[in-house]
């Protein structure tokens, strides 16, 4: 199959041509200013592939939307559609392998970013055997990968950014190649412009576009004004697609309008009737927009006194959840609670998780088994999460080397008991010296490092010490109750 598509010609040299092979490996970055024919640039490419190559179009003004007509792209307006919805969205055009115009016009750019992130998101987590080939067209880019933080919230700029660079990192092994369109270079984000191999660098007029220009392109500075002399629709050419040395590019002609094209220049003529009575008519009754009268505010009480009586109101009133439980025994209500927790630790993620939020967790799942609402206070919640992190079996935790060991450890910070309380489990069992990416795990952290300066600690505060067999493995005793390990592989 010929892949080369021809995108114009060479003033003076024949046929400008792109490999499009190629370009599904290496990317491809435009920029020039408003005006420049960027948007025209993107046109002749997707007309030129779109019987080569499946296409997903991310056009946040609607200007790609009447390729629908000659080329059978399917428009999604996602206005009329939720988050989750253009994720399954992103998913099922490639199950499908349908070109897809993504229009995000009549969005806020808050809106359009996490819309769009979605949908990429549902491109890229699709399953190996659809990795198909797919051109991913994002036009004005910056808007969905700024270079600093504007004012769209940061978790929008979070996900819109993160899919960005999946896209232009990430993306080739999934068969996503991304072709991205820009007004300014200043105002991508570098990570994500960096991964392109192929360029196309239009007219632009700020030294520091010229010479970030000149930079991708191999040229000298001294060579970065002539982009502002090039005419509208010429770009300079660099690229594995598209050729080895920078050349001038004029794109061709197109086949498709676009909907949004830019105003023309027509002869004017004012209006017939007194512009007086056209502008400052006035306006029936029934026509004028409703507005809202806001109520007047009701004066509140201060911030202490509204505490006050909100934990009055908590004392006396009387949770109908509890009313409700079935009466069982401490015993009992311990075991549920150790339970609960063993099945929390069991997920291999809970290992990561803050304390405060395995709480919340354990909350819920405590009122799910009938255990009431406050099963635990933090404290004590703490507590019995550094005994099940250590480990500990269930006869083991009733005998009085376990409460010897407790005992030590709660003089400790409470992010290091469930440590010490591992390790003081290894020692008594005779078991051999933990590694140090268990001691990590059991911490909350992947680093190896961080295990080895939390034994440091302890041993400092001469709760432990370490020591070497002959052989190098690490053997821990814990001072004064005479507990020792086995010898141990510390990089296990």
């Amino acid at each position: 199959m010929n892949s080369m598509i021809t995108m114009g010609d060479v003033p003076g040299g024949g046929p400008a041509q792109m490999d499009l092979g190629e370009l599904l490996a290496t990317r491809l970055l435009v920029q020039g200013n408003s005006g420049s024919g960027k948007s025209h640039l993107l046109r002749r490419l997707l007309e030129q592939s779109a019987r080569m190559v499946q296409q997903a179009i991310i056009d946040p003004e609607g200007d790609f939307v009447s390729l629908a007509e000659k080329f059978g792209h399917l428009v999604i307006e996602a206005a009329d559609h939720s988050e989750m919805a253009l994720h399954a969205a992103g998913e099922r055009m490639r199950v499908h392998r349908a070109s897809v115009v993504l229009n995000l016009e009549g969005l806020d750019a808050d809106q359009q970013m996490r819309w769009a992130a979605a949908f990429m998101g549902g491109m890229f987590e699709v399953p190996r055997q659809h990795w198909y080939p797919v051109l991913v067209v994002v036009d004005e880019a910056q808007l969905f990968a700024p270079a600093a933080a504007g004012e769209v919230s940061d978790e929008a700029r979070r996900q819109s950014l993160g899919a960005m660079t999946n896209l232009m990192c990430r993306g080739r092994k999934r068969g996503l190649a991304g072709i991205i369109a820009t007004q300014r270079l200043a105002k991508l984000a570098k990570n994500v412009a960096a991964e392109a191999s192929n360029f196309l660098m239009g007219r632009t007029f700020l030294d520091i576009d010229m010479a970030r220009a000149a930079d991708l392109l191999g040229m000298e500075r001294r060579q970065a004004e002539s982009f502002r002399d090039l005419e509208r629709g010429t770009f300079v050419a660099l690229g594995p697609a598209l050729c080895r040395r920078p050349s001038v590019v004029r794109i061709g002609v197109v086949e498709t309008d676009s909907r949004s094209a830019g105003p023309v220049l027509a002869p004017f003529a004012p209006p017939e009737a007194p512009v007086h009575d056209l502008i400052l008519a006035p306006v029936a009754a029934q026509d004028m927009p409703a507005r809202a009268r806001r109520p007047a505010p009701v004066p509140q009480p201060d911030l202490l006194s509204q505490l006050a009586a909100h934990g009055e109101a908590q004392m006396n009133r009387a949770e109908p959840e509890d009313e409700l439980e079935t009466p069982t025994s401490q015993a009992e209500r311990e075991a549920g609670m150790a339970a609960i927790l063993r099945d929390m630790l069991g997920d291999e993620e809970a290992a990561f998780r803050p304390a405060p939020v395995l709480y919340q967790d354990f909350l819920v799942r405590c009122r799910i088994a009938g255990l009431g609402r406050n099963a635990l206070d933090m404290r004590r919640f703490g507590r019995l999460l550094a005994t099940a992190r250590s480990g500990v079996s269930r006869d083991l935790s009733e005998s009085s080397d376990w409460q010897q060991a407790e005992s030590l450890a709660a003089g400790l910070p409470e992010d290091l008991q469930g440590v010490f309380l591992f390790l003081a489990r290894a020692a008594i069992e005779q078991q051999p010296c933990p590694a140090d990416a268990d001691i990590a795990r059991v911490y909350g952290t992947a680093s190896n490092g961080r295990a080895r300066r939390l034994l440091g600690w302890l041993e400092d505060r001469n709760l432990i010490v370490l020591r070497s067999d002959g052989v190098g493995r690490r053997v821990l005793s814990v001072i004064g109750a005479g507990w020792e390990t086995l010898p141990g592989v510390a990089d296990a």
